[in-house]
């Protein structure tokens, strides 16, 4: 039977309400100003912290919990975050972005929690300091193992931040594992191995006092010898400190720099400076884009608890991994071999890129720093870029492609005023090179 006039009426009269109750709110946050869709995005989390068990070797009892945004990669990357002494992974969880970043972005986050008393990651055993060796990075590993297999993850877009403990266990993970971390990026740290102790003490006062101090080779041999006769590439690592740091005194600092940059073969002089924040001196070695094999930031007047919203969107930078997913350039396995020929107030240059790689360098960008009084004049083999300090040679069109064990010859003519060196480090496409 067809509704009466008055039915017909009563039902119009109910659509209109309930299509009006739906309209207001969205024309009341429209009049106020709707936040972004990225910040609505931030505000209301797609997925929830999830704890995982029976993941793997565990010789240290570690919890692993996981974030996995709603929009995930197919084959996404995995950053570790791991805490800081006495934190956990719920409080890394909510106290850090990476969380907001990965549903931005699609990666994976991988939480480790720490559940001996102190509340401390073990960076101290001599268990801890060599692969395989037992206690917390084994349970790590395994961790990015699991979630490796779980969800078909990029192996080489790998990668573990940490604050305070958890940057100190950063330095210990790259040491320890570098076949499978791509990057870290540690928020007051100390160098690999500073902390090692024998007595079975988690804590190393001479370490965290800033009184412990190397050569840069002789911390770049702690990283070998956690992995003896590992020649593969070695993973970037971005180090953050605050010079009024009283927990871990701000020295740390130049001893990570100098333990990462004879790790990576390239020199103790920046590449390039520069003040991204006011108060913020950042360095970069072996290369000056974002990045470097090596990068530091030293924080004027700040202490210990340094770490503020918005730095993980640069350590996300230096990982590569805000460009929607887009893999980073892989690390180029090279050498370099430079002779120079001189004169009064010039020299010529001839330098020799071999890819000691297993797979082709499809694409290449050669950077190098002209020391102090020398400038690039012309080039050849190579287009040029910069003619003081830093400088960039990108492949002709010819030469564009180095196969495994071959080699390209690119030379250039500088001027000088007593310095006719060559230069003392190269990186191949970001990746230090190791001299010939």
């Amino acid at each position: 039977m067809p509704p009466t006039p008055h039915r017909s009426r009563t039902a119009l009269r109910k659509a209109l309400v309930t299509l009006l109750g739906g309209l207001l709110p969205l024309l009341a946050a429209l009049a106020l100003g709707a936040p972004p869709a990225s910040a609505r995005a931030q505000a209301v989390p797609t997925a929830t912290l999830t704890e995982v068990t029976g993941f793997g070797a565990n010789p240290s009892n570690l919890q692993m919990y996981v974030y996995v945004p709603a929009g995930v990669g197919a084959h996404p990357a995995v950053v570790v975050a791991v805490h800081w002494c006495g934190g956990s992974a719920s409080a890394m969880y909510s106290g850090t972005e990476w969380s907001s970043l990965a549903d931005q972005h699609g990666f994976v986050v991988v939480y480790p929690s720490v559940t001996r008393a102190g509340k401390c990651f073990d960076v101290s055993s001599p268990q801890a300091l060599r692969r395989g060796g037992g206690s917390d990075p084994v349970g790590i590993r395994s961790m990015v193992d699991w979630a490796t297999r779980t969800y078909a993850a990029d192996t080489g877009r790998i990668f573990v931040t940490g604050i305070s403990s958890g940057a100190m266990m950063t330095n210990v993970l790259l040491g320890d594992y570098p076949d499978v971390f791509a990057a870290g990026a540690a928020f007051s740290g100390v160098p690999f191995g500073c902390f090692a102790t024998t007595d079975g003490s988690e804590w190393n006062s001479a370490c965290s006092g800033g009184t412990v101090i190397r050569t840069p080779q002789q911390w770049g041999d702690l990283v070998r010898a956690a992995y003896p006769g590992y020649t593969g590439p070695r993973p970037r690592m971005q180090l953050w400190h605050g010079t009024e740091d009283d927990t871990l005194r701000y020295p740390n600092l130049g001893e990570e720099i100098k333990q990462w940059t004879d790790v990576h073969g390239v020199g103790q002089t920046p590449a390039a400076t520069d003040t991204p924040v006011s108060g913020w001196t950042r360095t970069r070695y072996g290369a000056t884009g974002d990045r470097a094999p090596v990068e530091a930031i030293s924080l004027q007047g700040v202490g210990h608890n340094l770490y503020s919203w918005g730095m993980a969107s640069r350590a996300l930078t230096f990982f590569g991994l805000d460009g929607g997913g887009t893999p980073p350039q892989p690390p180029a396995a090279c050498k370099v071999t430079a002779a120079v020929s001189t004169w009064s107030t010039g020299l010529t240059a001839s330098v020799t890129v071999t890819n000691t790689g297993t797979t082709p360098v499809n694409g290449w960008k050669l950077g190098f720093t002209l020391p102090a009084g020398q400038t690039l004049t012309n080039g050849w083999n190579a287009g040029y870029s910069g003619s003081t300090g830093a400088v960039t040679a990108t492949n002709a069109a010819y030469n564009a492609t180095i196969a495994p064990g071959a080699s390209v010859t690119i030379g250039y003519q500088a001027t000088h005023t007593g310095n006719s060196a060559a230069p003392a480090a190269f990186s191949l496409n970001g990746s230090a090179c190791t001299a010939g």
